[in-house]
């Protein structure tokens, strides 16, 4: 692996060959080589790796109804690519694809949908603190009636029961910014489409979900910051148990700046509040910058 080249980049500025050696270790770095025209990734995989360009470029396109292929981007030698999806969690994705697919049925014309809408986004108005004690009450009436541990002892229950109250209180939210794009997909685009015999999914893959890309990009942002800023739900529903297994970073901070004796910890907890916000920026910017690039005009 050349160490000289990696310090010249943006990631690895002013860190000595040596420490990105190290680095590259623990992150489990590997340098692989692919043949011109082959293809890195795919629309719609899962992506659980940041990707740097180390010699030649990746050309970032897509493939539009009609089968022209657009140039989107070019990455050189140094540039990252696929670091927002990388970044990315499964939650803030779950929240995103389950409010999209809500919204997507509630804009069928379906009888009742306005209750629908009101159900759904109820959970949001409720705060995380009452909604993190309903859940607790609710989940460790499951988990004790199949003869599971409760929430506080076991740290998988407790990461998941986080998962499905967060969803909970934000699908609703995600939901109405979907349908206000939804609604503004011109309806003579579609069919148009239609009469060109478009099928109902490349419709929404290749109409409806670019032309909502603006609302993704908020939808997407918020949930991201959210699921960084998760603090209440995580201290009514788990407050970490067991052993701390199932504490977020802003829970995190919080012990360790109050719940721990000592000046030595104030500053422990001020440092670490100032590098987490420091990365919530640095994520939220490259989401937002990765997202913007896939927006389309009508």
């Amino acid at each position: 692996m050349d160490t000289a080249f990696l310090a010249k980049t943006a990631l690895f500025k002013n860190v000595p060959p040596e420490e990105i050696q190290v680095r590259m270790h623990c992150l489990g770095g590997v340098v692989r080589s692919y043949e011109k025209g082959s293809y890195i990734h795919y629309a719609g995989d899962v992506v659980h790796t940041v990707s740097m360009v180390l010699s030649g470029k990746v050309i970032i396109e897509n493939d539009d109804l009609w089968g022209n292929r657009n140039l989107l981007g070019q990455i050189g030698p140094g540039e990252l690519f696929a670091e927002a999806y990388a970044c990315a969690e499964n939650e803030p994705l779950l929240i995103n694809v389950l409010a999209f697919a809500i919204a997507l049925l509630l804009t069928r014309g379906m009888h009742g949908t306005n209750a629908f809408r009101t159900i759904f986004f109820l959970p949001n108005l409720i705060g995380g603190i009452v909604l993190g004690y309903i859940w607790q009450i609710l989940l460790n009436g499951l988990l004790s009636s199949w003869g599971k541990s409760l929430l506080a002892l076991n740290a998988t229950y407790g990461f998941w029961g986080l998962i499905i109250l967060m969803c909970w209180q934000q699908i609703g939210y995600m939901m109405i910014i979907y349908i206000a794009g939804l609604q503004n997909v011109p309806v003579d685009l579609v069919e148009a489409a239609r009469i060109d015999g478009a099928t109902s999914s490349q419709i929404l893959f290749k109409i409806k979900i670019p032309m909502v890309m603006p609302s993704v990009t908020i939808c997407t942002f918020l949930t991201l910051t959210n699921s960084f800023k998760l603090f209440d739900q995580n201290l009514s529903l788990t407050a970490g148990e067991p052993a701390k297994q199932s504490m977020m970073l802003a829970y995190n901070i919080y012990d360790t700046f109050y719940a721990r004796s000592g000046p030595q910890w104030k500053g422990i907890g001020q440092a670490k509040a100032v590098v987490f916000f420091l990365f919530v920026v640095v994520i939220s910017l490259l989401q937002l910058h990765f997202t913007r690039s896939k927006e389309v005009q009508a």
